[in-house]
C-alpha cells in the first residue's frame, strides 16, 4: 500500500476501535457472569463491587475502571490473567494503575497460597517496588473483600462513562503509537 492508503485506512480503524472499546470491554467483563466457582457471586459482580467501593472511597479514575477491569483476563486468560488485564489497559491507564493490574494475583496470593503449599510472601520481590504499598492496598480494599453478596454493588452502566473517558485518552505508555499516526 501507499502512505495514503494507510492514512485512509488508519482513520477508518482509529474510529472503529475507539467507538467499540467501551462496549467490547464490557462484552469481555459479561463473560465473568455465571459460575460462582465456590465464591458466594460471580466474577462480574466481584468486578463491579471492587469499582464500586474504589468509587465510593474517591478513588481516582485509573484505579477504578482497573478495579472493574482487574480480572477482565480471566474470560481469555485465565493462567495469565493479571497480565492480560494489564496489558488490555496499559495504553490508557496511569503507570500505578497498570502495575497493580499487573501484580494484584501475585499479591492476591498472601491470602491463600499457603494453602496450596506456595509463599504467601511471594510479593515480597516487588518490595523494592514504588506501586508495592498500593498494590497490597488494592488487594485488602477492592479484591479480597469483594465478594460480599449483600454489598450494595453499583450497575456497569455507573461505570461507562469512566471508561469512555479512559479509551478517549492518547496512549499513556511510551513507545506506544497510537491507532493512527
Amino acid at each position: 500500500g501507499t502512505r495514503e492508503d494507510y492514512e485512509f485506512l488508519g482513520e477508518l480503524y482509529e474510529q472503529h476501535a475507539r467507538e467499540a472499546l467501551t462496549e467490547n470491554c464490557v462484552k469481555i467483563l459479561g463473560m465473568l457472569a455465571g459460575p460462582k466457582l465456590g465464591y458466594q457471586i460471580d466474577r462480574y459482580q466481584h468486578s463491579l463491587q471492587s469499582a464500586t467501593r474504589a468509587l465510593r472511597n474517591n478513588e481516582r479514575t485509573d484505579l477504578v475502571v482497573g478495579a472493574l477491569l482487574h480480572d477482565i483476563g480471566d474470560a481469555f486468560a485465565p493462567h495469565n490473567h493479571s497480565d492480560a488485564a494489564a496489558a488490555l489497559l496499559a495504553p490508557y491507564l496511569d503507570e500505578e494503575a497498570i502495575w497493580v493490574i499487573k501484580h494484584h494475583g501475585l499479591f492476591q496470593g498472601y491470602y491463600y497460597f499457603h494453602h496450596h503449599d506456595g509463599d504467601r510472601n511471594a510479593r515480597e520481590r516487588y518490595r523494592e517496588s514504588p506501586h508495592y504499598d498500593a498494590c497490597i492496598a488494592f488487594c485488602d480494599e477492592y479484591d479480597q473483600n469483594c465478594f460480599d453478596p449483600d454489598y450494595d454493588t453499583l450497575p456497569v452502566e455507573e461505570f461507562l462513562p469512566l471508561l469512555d473517558e479512559v479509551f478517549a485518552r492518547e496512549s499513556q505508555v511510551p513507545g506506544v503509537a497510537p491507532l493512527m499516526a
